[in-house]
Protein backbone atom coordinates (compact mmCIF):
# COMPACT_ATOMS: atom_id res chain seq x y z
CA UNK A 1 0.00 0.00 0.00
CA UNK A 2 1.51 3.67 -1.11
CA UNK A 3 0.26 5.75 1.75
CA UNK A 4 -0.65 9.65 1.07
CA UNK A 5 1.84 11.65 1.03
CA UNK A 6 -0.22 14.91 2.81
CA UNK A 7 1.45 15.99 6.09
CA UNK A 8 -1.28 15.65 7.87
CA UNK A 9 -1.69 11.97 7.10
CA UNK A 10 0.26 9.45 9.06
CA UNK A 11 2.10 6.88 6.78
CA UNK A 12 1.34 3.31 8.65
CA UNK A 13 5.05 1.93 8.49
CA UNK A 14 6.87 5.56 9.08
CA UNK A 15 5.27 8.30 11.71
CA UNK A 16 6.47 11.81 10.66
CA UNK A 17 9.23 13.18 11.72
CA UNK A 18 9.24 16.63 10.15
CA UNK A 19 8.23 19.82 12.50
CA UNK A 20 5.66 20.42 10.21
CA UNK A 21 3.85 17.28 10.38
CA UNK A 22 3.90 17.22 13.96
CA UNK A 23 2.72 20.46 13.89
CA UNK A 24 -0.10 19.83 12.07
CA UNK A 25 -1.12 16.45 14.07
CA UNK A 26 -0.40 17.64 17.16
CA UNK A 27 -3.37 17.76 19.60
CA UNK A 28 -3.86 21.38 21.41
CA UNK A 29 -5.03 19.88 24.81
CA UNK A 30 -3.22 17.10 25.43
CA UNK A 31 -2.15 17.93 28.93
CA UNK A 32 0.69 16.23 31.17
CA UNK A 33 -1.43 13.32 32.28
CA UNK A 34 -1.35 11.87 28.84
CA UNK A 35 2.29 11.86 28.33
CA UNK A 36 5.50 9.64 29.73
CA UNK A 37 4.72 6.86 31.87
CA UNK A 38 0.96 7.46 31.72
CA UNK A 39 0.21 6.26 28.48
CA UNK A 40 -0.36 2.56 29.10
CA UNK A 41 -2.95 3.05 31.91
CA UNK A 42 -4.54 5.34 29.91
CA UNK A 43 -4.80 2.90 27.06
CA UNK A 44 -5.69 -0.36 29.30
CA UNK A 45 -8.66 2.48 31.17
CA UNK A 46 -10.15 3.59 27.34
CA UNK A 47 -10.15 0.10 26.07
CA UNK A 48 -11.47 -2.08 28.90
CA UNK A 49 -14.50 0.27 29.12
CA UNK A 50 -14.91 -0.40 25.41
CA UNK A 51 -14.63 -3.18 25.55
CA UNK A 52 -17.58 -3.45 28.25
CA UNK A 53 -19.53 -1.50 25.30
CA UNK A 54 -18.65 -3.69 22.77
CA UNK A 55 -19.21 -6.85 24.54
CA UNK A 56 -22.64 -6.05 25.80
CA UNK A 57 -24.16 -6.42 22.25
CA UNK A 58 -23.84 -9.71 22.33
CA UNK A 59 -23.40 -10.82 26.20
CA UNK A 60 -27.26 -10.64 26.58
CA UNK A 61 -27.96 -13.20 23.79
CA UNK A 62 -27.53 -16.42 25.66
CA UNK A 63 -29.02 -14.89 29.14
CA UNK A 64 -32.29 -14.72 27.16
CA UNK A 65 -34.25 -18.03 28.06
CA UNK A 66 -33.28 -17.65 31.44
CA UNK A 67 -35.02 -13.73 31.27
CA UNK A 68 -37.55 -15.31 28.91
CA UNK A 69 -38.77 -17.44 32.02
CA UNK A 70 -38.15 -15.57 35.07
CA UNK A 71 -39.58 -12.36 33.95
CA UNK A 72 -42.22 -13.92 32.21
CA UNK A 73 -41.57 -11.53 28.81
CA UNK A 74 -42.75 -11.74 25.14
CA UNK A 75 -41.33 -12.44 22.17
CA UNK A 76 -41.30 -8.60 21.35
CA UNK A 77 -40.31 -7.65 24.68
CA UNK A 78 -37.47 -9.55 24.93
CA UNK A 79 -36.42 -8.64 21.49
CA UNK A 80 -36.25 -4.90 22.77
CA UNK A 81 -34.36 -5.89 25.72
CA UNK A 82 -31.41 -6.92 23.42
CA UNK A 83 -32.42 -4.15 20.63
CA UNK A 84 -32.63 -1.41 22.88
CA UNK A 85 -29.33 -1.03 23.89
CA UNK A 86 -28.24 -1.44 20.02
CA UNK A 87 -30.82 1.54 18.68
CA UNK A 88 -29.88 3.83 21.20
CA UNK A 89 -26.26 3.30 20.72
CA UNK A 90 -26.69 3.47 16.84
CA UNK A 91 -28.83 6.77 17.06
CA UNK A 92 -26.53 8.41 19.11
CA UNK A 93 -22.91 7.56 18.57
CA UNK A 94 -22.04 10.15 15.71
CA UNK A 95 -23.69 13.30 18.50
CA UNK A 96 -21.16 11.58 21.27
CA UNK A 97 -18.35 11.71 18.83
CA UNK A 98 -19.06 15.56 18.20
CA UNK A 99 -19.95 16.23 21.41
CA UNK A 100 -16.69 14.90 22.22
CA UNK A 101 -15.07 17.43 20.07
CA UNK A 102 -17.25 19.99 21.42
CA UNK A 103 -17.16 19.73 25.32
CA UNK A 104 -13.78 17.37 25.51
CA UNK A 105 -12.92 13.98 24.59
CA UNK A 106 -11.27 13.15 28.48
CA UNK A 107 -15.11 14.50 30.18
CA UNK A 108 -17.39 12.84 27.35
CA UNK A 109 -15.38 9.42 27.99
CA UNK A 110 -16.10 10.05 31.75
CA UNK A 111 -19.57 11.22 31.79
CA UNK A 112 -20.57 8.39 29.26
CA UNK A 113 -18.59 6.18 31.19
CA UNK A 114 -20.60 6.99 34.40
CA UNK A 115 -23.73 7.19 32.80
CA UNK A 116 -23.17 3.30 31.76
CA UNK A 117 -21.94 1.69 35.02
CA UNK A 118 -24.97 3.21 36.39
CA UNK A 119 -27.47 1.71 33.69
CA UNK A 120 -25.66 -1.56 34.09
CA UNK A 121 -26.92 -1.65 37.81
CA UNK A 122 -29.90 -0.78 36.75
CA UNK A 123 -30.08 -2.89 34.48
CA UNK A 124 -29.19 -6.15 36.93
CA UNK A 125 -31.76 -4.77 39.59
CA UNK A 126 -34.40 -4.31 36.88
CA UNK A 127 -38.02 -5.39 38.69
CA UNK A 128 -39.84 -5.99 35.50
CA UNK A 129 -38.76 -6.36 31.39
CA UNK A 130 -40.65 -2.42 31.10
CA UNK A 131 -37.85 -1.48 32.98
CA UNK A 132 -34.87 -3.53 31.59
CA UNK A 133 -35.87 -1.98 28.71
CA UNK A 134 -35.56 1.47 29.20
CA UNK A 135 -32.20 1.10 31.42
CA UNK A 136 -31.08 -0.79 28.31
CA UNK A 137 -31.46 2.23 25.77
CA UNK A 138 -29.47 4.18 28.79
CA UNK A 139 -26.82 1.58 28.73
CA UNK A 140 -26.80 2.76 24.52
CA UNK A 141 -26.68 6.35 25.52
CA UNK A 142 -23.76 6.11 27.69
CA UNK A 143 -21.88 4.01 25.63
CA UNK A 144 -22.57 6.75 22.43
CA UNK A 145 -21.32 9.16 24.45
CA UNK A 146 -17.54 7.42 25.53
CA UNK A 147 -17.30 4.80 22.97
CA UNK A 148 -16.57 7.55 19.90
CA UNK A 149 -13.66 9.08 22.37
CA UNK A 150 -11.86 6.13 22.98
CA UNK A 151 -10.26 6.25 19.38
CA UNK A 152 -10.12 10.28 19.19
CA UNK A 153 -8.11 9.86 22.40
CA UNK A 154 -5.64 7.45 20.69
CA UNK A 155 -4.89 9.33 18.32
CA UNK A 156 -4.15 12.65 19.96
CA UNK A 157 -1.99 10.60 22.60
CA UNK A 158 0.31 8.20 20.74
CA UNK A 159 2.88 8.85 17.65
CA UNK A 160 4.62 6.61 15.43
CA UNK A 161 4.83 3.07 16.30
CA UNK A 162 2.85 3.27 18.82
CA UNK A 163 0.05 4.49 17.54
CA UNK A 164 -0.11 1.18 15.68
CA UNK A 165 0.09 -0.93 19.10
CA UNK A 166 -2.33 0.99 20.32
CA UNK A 167 -5.07 0.76 17.08
CA UNK A 168 -3.99 -2.97 16.63
CA UNK A 169 -5.30 -3.65 20.57
CA UNK A 170 -8.20 -1.12 19.44
CA UNK A 171 -9.20 -3.38 16.87
CA UNK A 172 -8.99 -6.47 18.99
CA UNK A 173 -11.41 -4.80 21.46
CA UNK A 174 -13.89 -4.27 18.10
CA UNK A 175 -13.35 -7.27 16.32
CA UNK A 176 -13.03 -9.89 19.47
CA UNK A 177 -15.49 -8.12 21.73
CA UNK A 178 -18.61 -9.59 20.17
CA UNK A 179 -17.24 -13.06 19.94
CA UNK A 180 -16.29 -12.76 23.77
CA UNK A 181 -19.63 -11.42 24.77
CA UNK A 182 -21.33 -14.83 24.16
CA UNK A 183 -18.68 -16.43 26.21
CA UNK A 184 -18.68 -14.54 29.06
CA UNK A 185 -22.28 -14.44 28.87
CA UNK A 186 -22.86 -18.29 29.09
CA UNK A 187 -20.21 -18.38 31.90
CA UNK A 188 -22.14 -15.55 33.96
CA UNK A 189 -25.49 -17.26 33.61
CA UNK A 190 -24.41 -21.08 34.13
CA UNK A 191 -22.40 -20.06 37.54
CA UNK A 192 -25.93 -18.34 38.74
CA UNK A 193 -23.77 -16.32 41.47
CA UNK A 194 -25.93 -16.44 44.54
CA UNK A 195 -29.41 -17.47 43.11
CA UNK A 196 -29.36 -14.59 40.52
CA UNK A 197 -29.22 -16.05 37.18
CA UNK A 198 -29.09 -13.11 34.27
CA UNK A 199 -28.10 -10.57 36.66
CA UNK A 200 -24.46 -10.64 36.70
CA UNK A 201 -24.33 -10.05 32.77
CA UNK A 202 -24.68 -6.10 33.89
CA UNK A 203 -23.30 -5.87 37.14
CA UNK A 204 -20.25 -7.43 36.50
CA UNK A 205 -20.04 -3.99 34.62
CA UNK A 206 -20.66 -1.81 37.77
CA UNK A 207 -16.96 -2.77 39.41
CA UNK A 208 -14.99 -2.72 36.47
CA UNK A 209 -16.68 0.73 35.31
CA UNK A 210 -16.48 2.22 38.58
CA UNK A 211 -12.50 1.47 38.82
CA UNK A 212 -12.02 2.75 35.20
CA UNK A 213 -13.38 5.89 36.33
CA UNK A 214 -11.54 6.07 39.14
CA UNK A 215 -8.71 5.92 37.25
CA UNK A 216 -9.55 7.72 34.08
CA UNK A 217 -9.60 10.87 36.38
CA UNK A 218 -5.77 10.29 37.11
CA UNK A 219 -4.21 9.52 33.72
CA UNK A 220 -6.73 10.96 31.17
CA UNK A 221 -5.91 14.11 29.26
CA UNK A 222 -7.21 17.46 30.31
CA UNK A 223 -8.70 18.36 27.32
CA UNK A 224 -11.21 21.47 26.97
CA UNK A 225 -12.53 20.71 23.79
CA UNK A 226 -11.53 22.12 19.79
CA UNK A 227 -12.21 25.24 18.76
CA UNK A 228 -14.28 26.34 15.87
CA UNK A 229 -16.41 23.18 16.69
CA UNK A 230 -19.83 23.19 16.46
CA UNK A 231 -23.27 20.85 17.35
CA UNK A 232 -24.39 20.83 13.76
CA UNK A 233 -27.69 20.50 15.10
CA UNK A 234 -29.86 20.66 12.38
CA UNK A 235 -27.96 17.34 10.87
CA UNK A 236 -28.32 15.60 14.27
CA UNK A 237 -31.90 16.21 13.89
CA UNK A 238 -31.94 14.93 10.66
CA UNK A 239 -29.52 11.90 10.95
CA UNK A 240 -30.75 10.59 14.22
CA UNK A 241 -34.50 9.81 13.32
CA UNK A 242 -33.10 8.52 10.27
CA UNK A 243 -30.84 6.12 11.48
CA UNK A 244 -33.71 5.33 14.39
CA UNK A 245 -36.15 4.52 11.09
CA UNK A 246 -33.15 1.66 9.90
CA UNK A 247 -32.79 0.21 12.41
CA UNK A 248 -36.10 0.03 14.34
CA UNK A 249 -37.57 -2.61 11.59
CA UNK A 250 -34.87 -4.23 11.61
CA UNK A 251 -34.28 -5.57 15.02
CA UNK A 252 -37.82 -5.83 14.82
CA UNK A 253 -39.50 -6.38 11.90
CA UNK A 254 -39.06 -10.54 12.12
CA UNK A 255 -40.89 -10.92 15.28
CA UNK A 256 -43.48 -8.33 13.95
CA UNK A 257 -43.71 -10.70 10.94
CA UNK A 258 -42.77 -7.66 8.65
CA UNK A 259 -45.40 -5.12 8.83
CA UNK A 260 -46.08 -2.64 6.57
CA UNK A 261 -44.91 0.35 9.01
CA UNK A 262 -41.49 -1.57 9.07
CA UNK A 263 -41.08 -1.31 5.60
CA UNK A 264 -42.45 2.53 5.41
CA UNK A 265 -39.80 2.82 8.05
CA UNK A 266 -37.04 1.65 5.49
CA UNK A 267 -38.28 3.62 2.73
CA UNK A 268 -38.35 6.68 5.07
CA UNK A 269 -34.82 6.09 6.42
CA UNK A 270 -33.47 6.10 2.64
CA UNK A 271 -34.93 9.83 1.58
CA UNK A 272 -33.78 10.62 5.30
CA UNK A 273 -30.19 9.77 4.51
CA UNK A 274 -30.17 11.93 1.03
CA UNK A 275 -32.43 14.85 3.14
CA UNK A 276 -28.63 14.38 5.60
CA UNK A 277 -26.17 14.54 2.90
CA UNK A 278 -28.06 17.42 1.10
CA UNK A 279 -28.06 19.03 4.85
CA UNK A 280 -24.39 18.68 5.38
CA UNK A 281 -23.32 19.69 2.00
CA UNK A 282 -25.42 22.70 2.59
CA UNK A 283 -23.91 23.61 5.85
CA UNK A 284 -20.09 22.71 4.38
CA UNK A 285 -20.30 25.24 1.49
CA UNK A 286 -21.86 28.01 3.63
CA UNK A 287 -18.56 27.49 5.76
CA UNK A 288 -19.96 25.39 8.84
CA UNK A 289 -18.83 22.33 10.71
CA UNK A 290 -20.84 18.86 9.50
CA UNK A 291 -21.49 16.76 11.82
CA UNK A 292 -19.80 14.24 9.00
CA UNK A 293 -17.63 16.48 7.26
CA UNK A 294 -17.39 15.76 3.59
CA UNK A 295 -13.03 16.05 3.98
CA UNK A 296 -13.50 12.85 6.30
CA UNK A 297 -15.32 11.03 3.50
CA UNK A 298 -12.99 12.07 1.07
CA UNK A 299 -9.94 10.22 2.84
CA UNK A 300 -7.73 7.76 0.71
CA UNK A 301 -9.44 4.91 0.98
CA UNK A 302 -12.01 5.51 3.77
CA UNK A 303 -15.61 4.68 1.67
CA UNK A 304 -14.34 1.42 0.72
CA UNK A 305 -12.54 0.89 3.91
CA UNK A 306 -15.94 1.23 5.62
CA UNK A 307 -17.84 -0.60 3.32
CA UNK A 308 -15.32 -3.70 3.77
CA UNK A 309 -15.84 -3.24 7.31
CA UNK A 310 -19.48 -2.85 7.07
CA UNK A 311 -19.83 -6.60 5.81
CA UNK A 312 -16.71 -8.21 7.88
CA UNK A 313 -18.78 -7.29 10.77
CA UNK A 314 -22.08 -7.97 9.53
CA UNK A 315 -21.05 -11.28 9.11
CA UNK A 316 -18.93 -12.14 12.30
CA UNK A 317 -22.00 -11.28 14.79
CA UNK A 318 -24.69 -13.33 11.60
CA UNK A 319 -22.07 -16.57 12.36
CA UNK A 320 -22.58 -15.96 16.27
CA UNK A 321 -25.70 -15.26 16.20
CA UNK A 322 -27.14 -18.17 13.70
CA UNK A 323 -24.91 -20.74 15.51
CA UNK A 324 -26.06 -20.30 18.50
CA UNK A 325 -29.64 -20.02 17.88
CA UNK A 326 -29.01 -23.32 16.17
CA UNK A 327 -26.52 -25.02 19.21
CA UNK A 328 -29.15 -23.50 22.52
CA UNK A 329 -32.26 -23.80 20.78
CA UNK A 330 -32.24 -26.58 18.46
CA UNK A 331 -29.59 -29.38 19.44
CA UNK A 332 -29.85 -28.26 23.20
CA UNK A 333 -26.82 -26.73 24.17
CA UNK A 334 -27.15 -24.76 27.90
CA UNK A 335 -26.01 -21.12 28.27
CA UNK A 336 -22.40 -22.35 28.99
CA UNK A 337 -22.11 -24.62 26.31
CA UNK A 338 -23.26 -22.35 23.62
CA UNK A 339 -21.47 -19.71 24.98
CA UNK A 340 -17.65 -21.67 24.59
CA UNK A 341 -18.73 -22.37 21.36
CA UNK A 342 -17.24 -19.39 20.31
CA UNK A 343 -14.24 -19.40 22.24
CA UNK A 344 -12.07 -20.45 19.02
CA UNK A 345 -13.04 -17.99 16.94
CA UNK A 346 -12.83 -14.85 19.79
CA UNK A 347 -9.13 -16.12 20.37
CA UNK A 348 -8.19 -16.63 17.36
CA UNK A 349 -9.41 -12.66 16.28
CA UNK A 350 -7.83 -11.35 19.41
CA UNK A 351 -4.33 -13.32 18.69
CA UNK A 352 -4.52 -12.25 14.98
CA UNK A 353 -5.36 -8.74 16.16
CA UNK A 354 -2.39 -8.59 18.00
CA UNK A 355 -0.26 -9.93 16.04
CA UNK A 356 -1.25 -9.37 12.59
CA UNK A 357 1.38 -5.85 12.02
CA UNK A 358 4.47 -7.85 12.37
CA UNK A 359 4.12 -9.13 8.97
CA UNK A 360 5.42 -6.60 6.18
CA UNK A 361 3.43 -3.86 5.24
CA UNK A 362 3.00 -4.28 1.66
CA UNK A 363 1.23 -7.57 2.72
CA UNK A 364 -1.52 -5.81 4.67
CA UNK A 365 -3.72 -5.12 1.89
CA UNK A 366 -3.59 -9.30 1.11
CA UNK A 367 -3.78 -9.76 4.42
CA UNK A 368 -7.59 -8.35 3.97
CA UNK A 369 -7.96 -10.73 1.08
CA UNK A 370 -6.97 -13.62 2.21
CA UNK A 371 -9.46 -12.84 5.23
CA UNK A 372 -12.28 -12.54 3.74
CA UNK A 373 -11.43 -15.89 1.52
CA UNK A 374 -11.05 -17.85 4.36
CA UNK A 375 -14.33 -16.74 6.40
CA UNK A 376 -15.82 -17.79 2.71
CA UNK A 377 -14.08 -21.67 3.10
CA UNK A 378 -14.59 -22.14 6.66
CA UNK A 379 -18.28 -21.25 6.34
CA UNK A 380 -18.60 -23.21 3.57
CA UNK A 381 -16.85 -26.41 5.56
CA UNK A 382 -18.93 -25.57 8.81
CA UNK A 383 -22.17 -25.50 6.27
CA UNK A 384 -21.13 -29.55 5.30
CA UNK A 385 -20.34 -30.07 9.02
CA UNK A 386 -23.55 -29.33 10.43
CA UNK A 387 -25.88 -29.92 7.72
CA UNK A 388 -26.55 -33.65 9.31
CA UNK A 389 -27.94 -32.23 12.31
CA UNK A 390 -25.04 -33.37 14.30
CA UNK A 391 -23.39 -30.96 16.70
CA UNK A 392 -20.16 -31.17 14.35
CA UNK A 393 -17.59 -31.51 17.50
CA UNK A 394 -14.10 -31.49 16.66
CA UNK A 395 -14.41 -30.11 13.22
CA UNK A 396 -17.22 -27.66 14.45
CA UNK A 397 -14.08 -26.58 16.91
CA UNK A 398 -11.43 -25.94 14.49
CA UNK A 399 -13.80 -24.25 11.82
CA UNK A 400 -14.48 -21.79 14.05
CA UNK A 401 -11.41 -21.32 15.14
CA UNK A 402 -10.79 -20.54 11.61
CA UNK A 403 -13.18 -18.79 10.79
CA UNK A 404 -11.51 -16.39 13.83
CA UNK A 405 -8.32 -16.17 12.01
CA UNK A 406 -10.22 -15.14 8.78
CA UNK A 407 -12.20 -12.36 10.33
CA UNK A 408 -9.31 -11.10 12.36
CA UNK A 409 -7.04 -10.87 9.20
CA UNK A 410 -9.79 -9.17 7.27
CA UNK A 411 -10.99 -6.72 10.45
CA UNK A 412 -7.69 -5.85 12.05
CA UNK A 413 -5.53 -4.63 9.17
CA UNK A 414 -8.40 -3.33 7.45
CA UNK A 415 -9.37 -1.17 10.09
CA UNK A 416 -5.34 0.11 10.92
CA UNK A 417 -5.02 0.84 7.51
CA UNK A 418 -7.49 2.80 7.79
CA UNK A 419 -6.94 4.92 10.54
CA UNK A 420 -3.10 5.12 9.47
CA UNK A 421 -5.16 7.47 6.81
CA UNK A 422 -7.10 9.50 9.28
CA UNK A 423 -5.71 13.11 10.50
CA UNK A 424 -5.55 13.66 13.63
CA UNK A 425 -8.24 16.89 13.18
CA UNK A 426 -10.27 14.10 11.43
CA UNK A 427 -10.31 11.68 14.21
CA UNK A 428 -13.51 12.42 15.86
CA UNK A 429 -15.48 12.47 13.07
CA UNK A 430 -13.88 9.67 11.65
CA UNK A 431 -14.58 7.41 15.18
CA UNK A 432 -18.17 8.68 14.89
CA UNK A 433 -18.51 7.15 11.40
CA UNK A 434 -16.14 3.75 12.33
CA UNK A 435 -18.28 3.21 15.18
CA UNK A 436 -21.74 4.11 13.85
CA UNK A 437 -20.73 1.68 10.84
CA UNK A 438 -19.96 -1.10 13.55
CA UNK A 439 -23.27 -0.56 15.22
CA UNK A 440 -25.30 -1.01 11.82
CA UNK A 441 -23.08 -3.64 10.39
CA UNK A 442 -24.10 -5.98 13.78
CA UNK A 443 -27.54 -4.72 13.70
CA UNK A 444 -28.06 -6.07 9.88
CA UNK A 445 -26.24 -9.09 9.76
CA UNK A 446 -28.46 -9.85 12.79
CA UNK A 447 -31.71 -8.78 11.20
CA UNK A 448 -30.44 -10.60 7.93
CA UNK A 449 -29.04 -13.95 8.54
CA UNK A 450 -31.11 -14.41 11.90
CA UNK A 451 -34.44 -13.74 9.73
CA UNK A 452 -32.97 -16.28 7.09
CA UNK A 453 -32.34 -18.65 10.00
CA UNK A 454 -35.55 -18.20 11.66
CA UNK A 455 -37.62 -18.40 8.49
CA UNK A 456 -35.95 -21.88 7.33
CA UNK A 457 -36.26 -22.87 11.12
CA UNK A 458 -40.36 -22.48 10.67
CA UNK A 459 -40.89 -24.59 7.58
CA UNK A 460 -41.58 -28.12 8.36
CA UNK A 461 -39.01 -30.40 7.48
CA UNK A 462 -36.62 -32.59 9.16
CA UNK A 463 -34.10 -31.51 10.27
CA UNK A 464 -34.77 -27.70 10.07
CA UNK A 465 -32.34 -26.29 11.66
CA UNK A 466 -29.85 -28.15 10.82
CA UNK A 467 -30.95 -27.15 7.01
CA UNK A 468 -31.37 -23.39 8.33
CA UNK A 469 -28.16 -23.18 9.30
CA UNK A 470 -26.48 -24.62 6.39
CA UNK A 471 -28.47 -22.59 3.92
CA UNK A 472 -26.87 -19.41 6.06
CA UNK A 473 -23.59 -20.30 6.34
CA UNK A 474 -23.45 -20.59 2.63
CA UNK A 475 -24.96 -17.20 2.26
CA UNK A 476 -22.44 -16.04 4.87
CA UNK A 477 -19.74 -17.26 2.95
CA UNK A 478 -20.99 -15.72 -0.23
CA UNK A 479 -21.20 -12.63 1.06
CA UNK A 480 -17.49 -13.42 2.58
CA UNK A 481 -16.38 -13.94 -0.86
CA UNK A 482 -18.05 -10.79 -2.06
CA UNK A 483 -15.53 -9.02 0.63
CA UNK A 484 -12.28 -10.66 -1.26
CA UNK A 485 -13.52 -8.84 -3.96
CA UNK A 486 -14.21 -5.62 -3.21
CA UNK A 487 -11.03 -5.82 -0.63
CA UNK A 488 -8.98 -6.47 -4.47
CA UNK A 489 -9.68 -2.72 -4.86
CA UNK A 490 -7.72 -1.53 -1.84
CA UNK A 491 -4.09 -1.83 -3.77
CA UNK A 492 -5.70 0.68 -6.01
CA UNK A 493 -5.24 3.36 -2.89
CA UNK A 494 -2.57 6.24 -3.39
Amino acid sequence: MTSTTSPEVNDFSNAPSDDAAKASTAPRTIGPAASGSAKGPLLWTVLIAMFMAVLDVAVVNVALPTIRTEMHASGAALQMAVSGYTISYAVLIVTGARLGDLWGHARMFRAGLALFALASLACGLAPNIGALIGFRALQGAGAAAMVPQVLSIIQRTFDGPARLRATSMYTAVIAGGAAVGQVVGGLLVSANLFGTTWRPAFLINVPVGVAALVVSGRVLPKDRGEPGRGLDPLGVAVLAPTVLALVLPLVLGHDENWPLWGWLLLAGSAVGFAVFAAVEARLGRRGGVPIIPARTLRLPGFLLSISLMFIVMAVLTGVLFAVTLHLQGSLGFSALDAGLAGLPGAVAIFVVSMRWRKLPPRTYNWLIVGGFLLVAAASFALAGDLHSGTTGGLTRWILQGLNGVGLGLAYSPLLGTMLARIPVRDAADASGVISTTVQLSQVVGVATFGTLFLNLLAQPRVHASAHAITVVLIAIGAVAALGALLATRLNRIR
